[in-house]
């Protein structure tokens, strides 16, 4: 027989279960906030043994070097672990039998990590350990002194790293050598197959080659071979190399003009001037033909170089001695000191060439007609006479002397020397690709076969101008002459001396 519990009695039994409910709530979360506490406590210990532990290996390290502070850093990040999820945090704090599975397997993920990052601090803390120990033994090998390394230590420092002198000295061929302090070299720089500049230079310690393209220090050029491109501060290739006698003709400081090389070569054929030969020169200027000369006749040869001006002259002998200078620093042998200079005026200078022979006469001067009655008695019969002269009325008064004078001289000849330089240079593109030749229509009209070959030629074409180096005869040419030239320089006059 069932009892009828009143609706009183009802409302007490449902508070009572609320109040039991509500205090095992209480309870649970008393113990949850008991091990919450618990692990914080745990991880503040942790930490702060981790931290007083980690200023003992500071304070003990710090004479060890930097690239060890650096791998001990990364060991400590090594150890830590990511941060966690607000999920992974209340699962750790949830007993396990209160965890859906979801949750149970992220935690066993969370444990294999775990492991997996502990297998990965044991490798880099033995990697750490290694890598500071290889840079100790390098540090003391680097402070090791040069008396206490043993010898096999000595040659392995000598096989590794390459003598860079007799690595420069075994790229010369036999008989070159190296640039030095003191030689006159030239320095260029091309742009679109054209030198745009051009400048002669001695190298000195400490100093630098200035340009418009940027600079090249002097140090960096000493010790390498002739005829090579070096790079300047801005980046642009420099082509140094050794000067020609031509160039530093050219280039030299000058007092009058000079006989350019194409004149004094053209002079020295002329003259037909061999090793060996006495020669005389009137009107040194600024030393150039007295160069010429003193190569032709060698150092069994002399030249007698006569200048009126002292100004001249001792320019022309500056010039003669620099070059001599710079010829010594580069073949380390002499050149012939055979230039004999003289200030005097050959038409009141005949005791000057008393009892002397000349193989040849060379002559630069404004009235070259007014000193042939005192030289020509001194030079061979047969024997050619040179003169230089800048106008054609000047031609006029020579021959006319001649005339009057009645000297034994024939005039062989009176010629100018061109010379007409030309630009000869495959045809560029704007993008710098090479231009392709075409090949001529034959036919007006076309197929569609034809318009189908035309097309595979252009795009055969157009492959030829994107590749660098086409095939042999692929490319068309541009040739004329080059828009600066030589103008006119001099007559040169030929006189040979006969036996009356």
């Amino acid at each position: 027989m069932a009892v009828q519990m009143p609706f009183g009695g009802f409302l007490f039994m449902h508070r009572l279960m609320r109040t039991c409910t509500s205090s095992q709530r209480h309870l649970r979360h008393g113990e949850m906030l008991v091990n919450l506490t618990t692990t914080r406590q745990e991880i503040r210990t942790f930490s702060t043994s981790s931290v007083r532990c980690n200023n003992k290996e500071r304070e003990d390290s710090d004479s060890s070097r930097l690239s060890t502070k650096l791998t001990s850093k990364q060991a400590l990040l090594a150890r830590r672990r990511r941060p966690l999820s607000p999920l992974e945090r209340i699962s750790g704090l949830l007993p396990q039998d209160a965890l859906s599975p979801e949750v149970m397997q992220l935690r066993e993920q969370n444990q294999q990590e775990a492991e997996g990052g502990t297998d990965t601090q044991g490798s880099v803390t033995h990697r750490t350990q290694q890598e500071s120990g290889h840079t100790d033994t390098l540090a003391a090998d680097k402070t090791t002194p040069k008396g206490e390394e043993s010898d096999n230590h000595h040659a392995s420092d000598v096989a590794m790293v390459p003598n860079t002198s007799e690595s420069r000295t075994s790229a010369t061929l036999p008989g070159d050598s190296l640039i030095v302090f003191g030689e006159l070299l030239i320095a260029e720089y091309y742009k679109k197959g054209q030198v745009e500049f051009r400048k002669m230079f001695k190298p000195q310690k400490g100093t630098r080659l200035h340009s418009s393209w940027g600079f090249i220090l002097h140090d960096n050029i000493v010790g390498l071979p002739a005829g090579q491109f070096l790079k300047t501060s801005m980046g642009l290739p420099i082509l140094i190399r050794r000067a020609s006698l031509e160039d530093y003709v050219l280039y030299m400081r000058r007092a009058p003009a000079i006989a350019y090389p194409k004149d004094a070569t053209t002079m020295l054929m002329m003259m037909d001037v061999t090793e060996g030969d006495r020669v005389l020169e009137s009107g040194s200027g600024s030393g150039a033909m007295s160069l010429f000369l003193s190569r032709a006749v060698g150092s069994k040869g002399s030249v007698l170089s006569v200048e009126v001006r002292e100004d001249h002259l001792r320019r022309a002998m500056l010039n003669y001695s620099r070059w001599r200078t710079s010829w010594s620093l580069r073949r380390e042998e002499d050149w012939p000191d055979n230039v004999q200079f003289h200030n005097a005026d050959l038409c009141t200078a005949s005791s000057l060439l008393a009892g002397q022979g000349f193989h040849a006469i060379a002559l630069d001067l404004t009235n070259p007609h007014l000193v042939l009655p005192t030289v020509i008695p001194h030079l061979h019969p047969g024997a050619v006479c040179a003169v230089y002269l800048a106008n054609v009325t000047q031609v006029v008064d020579l021959l006319e002397g001649i005339r009057c004078l009645a000297l034994p001289l024939l005039c062989e000849c009176i010629i100018e020397v061109p010379i007409r330089h030309w630009l000869v240079a495959p045809a560029r593109q704007k993008n710098g690709r090479y231009c392709t030749r075409k090949a001529p229509i034959l036919e007006e009209d076309h197929s569609e076969e034809e318009e189908e070959e035309e097309r595979t030629d252009q795009t055969d074409e157009e492959d030829l101008a994107a590749d660098e180096h086409p095939a042999f005869g692929g490319v068309p040419y541009i040739a004329r002459p080059c828009p600066k030239q030589l103008s006119h320089t001099a007559f040169l006059v030929k006189l040979r001396k006969f036996v009356q």
